[in-house]
């Protein structure tokens, strides 16, 4: 029987933006009740981003998926603008969703100075 969670959140390996990441996650999420997927990019690789989510999905029964970009992402490069990340973090929602039609999906741009900005 496979154990269960509530999310699995997927983010940025960015020293950065851990402690940011860490208090987010302890307001909005319930300790112990999450997945983390640190990746280089967060969704820059949407297909690493969806095995992920599958592996969430089977092991352990998630029903959230909760995907974070960021400003100034080294990943991105010159390319990383606000508007490339929202654009990146829809695409990734859209074929999560029709990949897992029974997963709540929440996007987030992370800015360096801790802010969330729900997109």
């Amino acid at each position: 029987m496979p154990h269960k969670c509530e999310a699995i959140v997927v983010h940025c390996m960015d020293y950065r933006l851990q402690s940011f990441i860490n208090q987010w996650l302890e307001a909005n999420l319930a300790k112990g009740s999450y997945d983390r997927a640190v990746m280089a990019g967060g969704v820059y690789d949407i297909y690493d981003v969806i095995r992920q989510v599958d592996i969430a999905a089977r092991l352990h029964g998630i029903s959230k998926v909760v995907l974070i970009n960021h400003e100034d992402c080294g990943m991105y490069g010159m390319s990383g603008t606000e508007e490339r990340h929202e654009e990146d973090l829809s695409k990734a929602e859209e074929k999560i969703k029709r990949l897992f039609s029974h997963l709540e999906v929440d996007t987030y741009y992370l800015n360096l100075d801790g802010m969330f900005e729900h997109k």
